[in-house]
């Protein structure tokens, strides 16, 4: 870290906080209902419940009034297209209910369990990506609505079941695990018919490192809401430490963080991506926290991860303000626009900076540090 920008001890999480305040006051200029600002909001929750500033959490319920209305209508969320990613938003949504009591606020999370209960699904029963891509399982989705199912299971069902919730996760890891690595593929098809699919297995032709920070944030997060005693739980428990050993087996050794297409570290084009770097390392931060690790050494690994991902992914303004740098714009398969999941396609998405799919993560890690160091 340069000398003139801090240590690695101070509250970066406050500061990217303030940084946000005043550089994006609307935290959407597309009014568009997007799951990165809720990803963003989650890690600005999790500051605002460490701090009890109420500016952090005007700035969240700001966000979620432009949108919705009394009725519990939401500007830009529609249904009918099935899209799991309109279901993250739900999550912080959620915390902000608990908060304020709002009711237009439960009649939209009712709107989103409900379109999980109607959510099209593969012929091993799991959630498919969205309406437009059919029979098709992506590790982002997990995240996007399987800690929601679970979380709005817990707050509003007297005796809440959770067998589907654990199904999304355990079968979703199976039929992405690559047995030779314990990596997981960023999307399958069950169907097998995509032009990226593998005819044997379905899975798309590469490792994708923010897919896979999407699915261990999404079994970190999920473990908490499951029954204590579960086997589901416990199995989940066991997919996240045997993921997050072997991502630690490829990460970048002189960093602690990882590449974008993560097992093919020395290949030309390919760098160290922050997105999803992040994300390992604040499921690593929480799972120690936790204590959901069940192998030594990780808080050696973390630190150092910590450091270097200040150093490569961080940088400061002249206003002071906070810069979160590298990270992959978009990364996806199929659509108008062809998407084929080679190498090539993900060396050509843009790279850019402080896009909320980096500034997220680097919140929730960076209060995640704070209580370690504290």
């Amino acid at each position: 870290m340069t000398k003139e920008y801090g240590t690695p001890a101070d509250d970066w999480a406050v500061q990217t906080v303030e940084t946000l305040l005043k550089r994006e006051p609307e935290v959407n200029l597309k009014g568009k209902w997007e799951y990165e600002d809720g990803l963003m909001l989650d890690g600005v929750m999790d500051v605002y419940e460490r701090t009890h500033n109420s500016s952090y959490l005007d700035y969240i319920k700001h966000y979620f009034d432009t949108y919705i209305n009394e009725n519990g209508d939401v500007k830009g969320y529609d249904t009918s297209l099935f899209r799991l990613d309109d279901i993250n938003n739900g999550k912080v949504l959620l915390r902000l209910y608990k908060l304020t009591k709002d009711e237009k606020y439960k009649k939209v999370l009712d709107r989103q369990f409900q379109q999980l209960k109607n959510q099209p699904r593969t012929s091993s029963n799991l959630f498919w990506h969205k309406k437009s891509y059919p029979n098709q399982v992506w590790l982002d989705g997990v995240y996007m609505a399987d800690v929601f199912y679970a979380e709005y299971l817990e707050s509003f069902q007297d005796d809440p079941i959770y067998d589907d919730v654990i199904h999304q996760f355990l079968k979703s890891y199976d039929i992405s695990l690559d047995e030779d690595t314990s990596l997981c593929y960023h999307a399958v098809d069950e169907s097998k018919n995509m032009y990226w699919a593998n005819k044997t297995n379905g899975h798309s032709p590469h490792f994708w490192l923010r897919s896979i920070g999407w699915y261990v944030m999404a079994m970190t997060d999920v473990i908490e809401h499951l029954p204590k005693n579960s086997t589901g739980r416990k199995q989940i428990l066991q997919n996240l430490n045997n993921l997050l050993t072997a991502l630690r087996k490829i990460a970048d050794p002189a960093t602690n963080l990882w590449y974008q297409i993560p097992d093919e570290g020395s290949r030309p084009m390919n760098y160290l991506e922050s997105s999803g770097s992040l994300m390992i390392l604040n499921a690593i931060a929480k799972s120690l926290r936790m204590g959901y690790l069940t192998s030594d050494n990780w808080q050696q690994f973390l630190i150092k991860g910590w450091e270097n991902a200040l150093k490569q992914f961080i940088s400061i303004t002249n206003e002071g303000y906070v810069n979160v740098n590298k990270i992959a714009h978009v990364g996806g398969l199929g659509g108008p626009n062809h998407r084929d999941g080679s190498f090539a396609y993900y060396m050509s998405e843009p790279i850019v900076s402080n896009d909320h799919k980096g500034t997220g993560p680097f919140i929730m890690l960076a209060n995640e540090m704070y209580h370690y160091y504290k």
